[in-house]
């Protein structure tokens, strides 16, 4: 008779509970900062304003300071002497975009600390702020994504494969000091006569549309400027709606930054009126339709820019996004860029979307970030933020377009030249056969390089003047 085998009692494995703990972290939440209304009331020009008034677009737009006088006309004493004079140096020597600030925008400012400030450092910059030594990278250009050279059609550049941008109109409601369209958007300044458009504008609407009638491998576009508030609501619809009846367009994205600049504007009976028309008539034809807008600081989350958001989502817009700009001594900290996200995602309903890195435009290298900072930031932010919520930091290469910024192919960090590739051609290479294969450099601020890359780089302008003055 064979013996019985007995069977081990299985005993099902325990977890001990009680170890984990919330650990302290490199950044605190929930967030210190208060989601309110700067009171308007404490700057001098608009002490007298009322609520009705402050909520008026009419009124903001009438009241938008113009020029550095006005700038002081609104703060006062706030605005101190030293910084004025600063402001005023920059305006004559270095600045590409003219002054235009709404009072919103004003108030969104730290007036306790102006020479400080994040948002007046981009929207007023001072002389002092700017590279000394080299304010603007040898390779820096006007027009540094080389959009117009991808115009089909003026004002519509095919850069992408089944994307193109529509840039409607060369006016904001805001100039920032970092305008990548600095060549086109705004006024002259006494460093740059600006592009201006040779077509009506008309005839330049009408022939967006007729390269996107004749173009089906488009589907996506974005229609930007300038800035699409700017644009009055009737004629923004009716262009939007001949492009919805396109068939071969899919999505469609506003970019707007009056929408945190002001939002008075988005609160009007008759705008939103436009807008829901608007976005009822892209759902009727399948398309889906966001809204972009641009904000660089936490500072600048207020109830009334959520409202505004709001109405938009209520109204059935996919998304209304992010899309930042790193700029030094504004938000290049894991803190600042931290704050900002979550201000946009818990109180504004705004998905964090892109930061770029801050394009080559002339005179911006003190705002400008290596591509080793931007790598740094965003390791810094991962974990944080909901995945669908963690905005990618990209750096838009010039003939390359959008790259994360850990996709390069090859780094100097001596000379701080960066190496990327693409997997398409832009518009302008349709018959280039090394478009696919060959590497395109971009250029860190020279700030950021050691003292052997700055040294390179001070014999490359040498040599360049000394070629500069060669007879002919």
């Amino acid at each position: 008779m064979s013996e019985e085998i007995v069977q081990p009692t299985k005993v099902r494995p325990k977890r001990e509970i009680g170890k984990a703990r919330p650990a302290e972290q490199p950044f605190e939440y929930p967030l210190k900062r208060e989601y309110v209304e700067p009171d308007w009331r404490r700057i001098p020009g608009y002490r007298d304003v009322t609520k009705e008034q402050w909520e008026s677009a009419q009124w903001q737009r009438a009241h938008t300071v113009k020029n550095l006088v006005e700038f002081k006309r609104a703060l006062g004493d706030l605005l101190p002497d030293d910084l004025y004079a600063d402001i005023e140096r920059d305006q004559r020597e270095r600045a590409t975009m003219p002054m235009l600030i709404p009072p919103h925008m004003i108030n969104l400012m730290n007036t306790e600390d102006l020479w400080n400030d994040p948002v007046r450092r981009y929207m007023a910059p001072a002389f002092s702020e700017r590279d000394p030594e080299f304010p603007s990278h040898p390779m820096a250009s006007r027009d540094s994504l080389h959009e117009a050279d991808m115009w089909p059609v003026e004002g519509l550049t095919h850069r992408y494969p089944t994307k193109v941008l529509a840039e409607m109109i060369p006016t904001c409601p805001q100039y920032c000091g970092h305008c990548t369209r600095m060549d086109l958007v705004g006024t002259d300044t006494a460093q740059v006569l600006k592009y201006k458009f040779e077509l009506k504008q008309q005839d330049r609407w009408r022939a967006m549309l007729d390269y996107l009638r004749r173009t089906p491998m488009v589907r996506d576009v974005v229609v930007s400027g300038g800035d699409v508030a700017n644009i009055p609501i009737e004629r923004l619809k009716a262009w939007l709606f001949e492009l919805f009846d396109i068939p071969n367009i899919r999505d469609v994205r506003l970019a707007t930054k009056a929408l945190m600049g002001l939002p008075q504007h988005f609160l009007q009976d008759e705008v939103l009126r436009g807008y829901e028309e608007i976005v009822k008539r892209a759902h009727e034809r399948g398309i889906e339709i966001a809204v972009h807008t641009h904000v660089n600081a936490a500072q600048q989350v207020t109830p009334l820019f959520g409202k505004a958001v709001g109405k938009l989502l209520d109204m059935g817009y996919r998304d209304v996004r992010n899309q930042g700009v790193l700029l030094r001594g504004v938000n290049t900290t894991p803190q600042a860029l931290l704050e900002l996200c979550f201000m946009l995602l818990d109180h504004a309903k705004v998905m964090p979307y892109y930061f770029y890195v801050c394009d080559m435009i002339p005179n911006a290298e003190h705002w400008r970030t290596a591509i080793w900072e931007a790598q740094d930031l965003q390791f810094a932010i991962m974990g944080y933020l909901p995945g669908f919520a963690t905005p990618r930091i990209v750096v838009d290469v010039p003939f390359v377009g959008k790259r994360w910024v850990h996709m390069l192919s090859a780094y100097d960090r001596v000379k701080g030249i960066s190496y990327w590739r693409k997997n398409y051609r832009t518009s302008i290479e349709y018959d280039d056969p090394e478009a696919l294969t060959r590497e395109y450099p971009y250029y860190d601020p020279i700030s950021t390089l050691p003292e052997e890359g700055r040294a390179y780089w001070r014999e490359y302008l040498a040599k360049r003047r000394d070629h500069e003055l060669q007879p002919v």
